[in-house]
């Protein structure tokens, strides 16, 4: 098991490297926040949202839960979603999930995971929504990824319907909201569906994704 006393000492080396490529790199990242991106992600410890985009400290705002959910209920996430679109303005909003997330992997193979199996509920209505086409898959892994695909596109379409994006595309804020797929086995990123910049395209890419998703799970149907 690492120490503390380790980590320590890697954060020391972090930062004397980060001065060594860049002197004026704390100093200006002190000063200002400004990230484009809003990533919507897990918990996942390797799921690391800078590294995976390539971006620098500063670069992204991030919010992060079990299997990457954007909840109605859930104010933590709404402060992260209004504090992004409202005070820096960002760009884009990423809901990501990723293949072999145990949360949607619990689900996918009906096993109790503990107290998280409350907040996993909110995917379990998603997997009995889609039951019969994720009960004709042939095993647990494919059947969980095709449901981490179905959640990143209800989640994505639940961060469209908050009052917080609602009112920013009424008042003509330009963000674009995406459903991407993070694969651990390659490290690579997958768009589930468009990006939607409004309120005249958000439920047509809804719907294009969720049939997107469901062609997947019928790859012998032209």
């Amino acid at each position: 098991m690492s120490s503390l006393a380790q980590l320590i000492a890697n954060n020391r080396s972090w930062a004397e490297r980060m001065l060594e490529e860049d002197g004026q790199f704390f100093a200006r990242l002190a000063r200002q926040q400004a990230p484009r991106y809003l990533w919507i992600g897990c918990s996942d410890s390797r799921v690391s949202a800078n590294e995976i985009l390539g971006l620098r400290p500063g670069e992204v705002f991030v919010h992060r839960n079990i299997a990457n959910l954007m909840v109605h209920t859930d104010l933590n996430c709404l402060s992260v979603l209004q504090y992004a679109i409202e005070v820096l303005k960002v760009e884009h909003v990423m809901v990501v999930g990723h293949y072999g997330c145990g949360g949607i992997q619990a689900v996918a193979e009906r096993r109790s995971v503990g107290l998280a199996d409350n907040w996993l509920r909110h995917v379990e209505d998603i997997a009995l929504h889609h039951a019969s086409l994720l009960g004709a898959l042939s095993g647990d892994e494919e059947r969980a990824r095709r449901l981490c695909e179905f959640s990143v596109v209800e989640q994505v379409a639940n961060v469209c319907r908050t009052t917080i994006v609602r009112r920013a595309w009424a008042r003509g804020q330009r963000f674009e909201v995406h459903g991407l797929v993070y694969d651990v086995c390659d490290g690579l990123l997958h768009q589930i569906g468009q990006g939607l910049s409004g309120p005249g395209n958000w439920e047509e890419g809804h719907r294009n994704a969720l049939a997107m998703v469901t062609k997947r799970c019928k790859p012998d149907v032209p």
